[in-house]
């Protein structure tokens, strides 16, 4: 890919993002998520391999119907209400169509198949972009639309996803598929207290987010896209696995680490809220996905191959390493004692 056709996706990419957080209007909104939707696909098949060409048409189609119904979702309510503002969603038909469609693009269960297949057909970077960025314009519509969606089947979609995120993530070997279920799992800890606290819910995202890019990066710089080479990456860059570790645990949300602050805070909005019983489901159920993140951290640093090798083994790193990972890795471990000040923030 030239670097002209390269920097041209990527101002489409901004530029949709942009269109669609900022619209009051649902064709506006629309027109942001198909601008994102075209200028993504040349990413995903960048490298003209079956498995790629495969992912971009699965994403293709997914978005596609998904953008139909958002499309079929807000004509129903202007015919119904007279209002193309996204905030003045209160026909239920549409309320409920629309839940549909940021579902399908987001890869929520019971619309999640999609999400691991195009994750794994995908380069490592284009992945960090499926995961962080391109999840944003419809999470921003869900936060406008909070007050008129329906509680009870966020609720059950958010518990479906965090169960079924960390259920199938135990048998991957495959790190990308592994990241694309702990994306699932995450959105049902996002989805689950939407309703009740639109900002927590973004605070969330921005945090996994973070956390999220600073993985993706690590793992992009030592070439470790399964388990097997996960294994054999600590020859090359000790500290730069040693901080990993420490990433992939604080994405669990162990304590004292900052992927524990959204989590704390969810569970203490949903006792708040008198939805103890929800907050005990989905807490044990994130025991799942601590199973493997421990799993990735274990292979991380800890273990080396026990078998003999007959291939050689790269003991140094063609990547150099940038500034961006040691920011992005400090901020994912240590930003919990900060979090009376980005409370006051959000």
């Amino acid at each position: 890919m030239s670097p002209l056709t390269k920097l041209t996706l990527s101002l489409s990419l901004v530029l949709g993002t942009t269109i669609t957080i900022s619209s009051n209007h649902w064709m506006l909104a629309w027109t942001g998520l198909e601008i994102n939707t075209l200028a993504i696909i040349p990413f995903i098949s960048k490298s003209h391999h079956p498995r790629a060409i495969e992912a971009a048409i699965k994403y293709f189609l997914i978005q596609a119907t998904a953008s139909a119904l958002i499309l079929f979702s807000s004509t129903i309510n202007a015919q119904s209400t007279g209002q193309w503002d996204i905030t003045q969603l209160t026909q239920p038909t549409a309320s409920l169509l629309l839940t549909t469609a940021i579902a399908m693009k987001l890869g929520l269960v019971p619309f999640h198949f999609w999400f691991p297949e195009v994750m794994q057909g995908s380069p490592m970077t284009t992945a960090l972009l499926l995961s962080t960025l391109m999840k944003l314009p419809p999470i921003s519509i869900l936060f406008l639309t909070a007050p008129s969606l329906n509680p009870p089947l966020l609720t059950i979609m958010a518990i479906a996803s965090a169960a079924i995120g960390g259920w199938m993530g135990l048998n991957q070997t495959q790190i990308r598929k592994v990241m694309a279920f702990s994306s699932i799992a995450h959105l049902g800890w996002m989805t689950i207290i939407l309703i009740y606290s639109p900002k927590l819910t973004m605070m969330t995202f921005y945090l996994y987010s973070m956390v999220t890019a600073s993985i993706f990066l690590a793992l992009n710089t030592t070439n470790s896209s399964k388990l097997s080479t996960m294994m054999t990456s600590w020859t090359k860059m000790p500290s730069l696995n040693t901080s990993l570790m420490l990433t992939l645990l604080s994405l669990a949300g162990l304590p004292p680490l900052t992927g524990f602050l959204p989590k704390w805070l969810i569970i203490q909005e949903l006792t708040k809220q008198e939805m103890s019983t929800t907050a005990m489901i989905i807490s044990m159920l994130s025991l799942l996905g601590l199973f493997f993140y421990l799993r990735l951290a274990y292979c991380s640093t800890i273990t080396l191959p026990p078998n003999t090798m007959n291939s050689m083994k790269q003991w140094y790193n063609n990547k150099p390493t940038s500034t961006s990972i040691a920011t992005l890795t400090s901020l994912s471990i240590l930003l919990l004692p900060l979090s009376p000040m980005i409370l006051a923030i959000t």
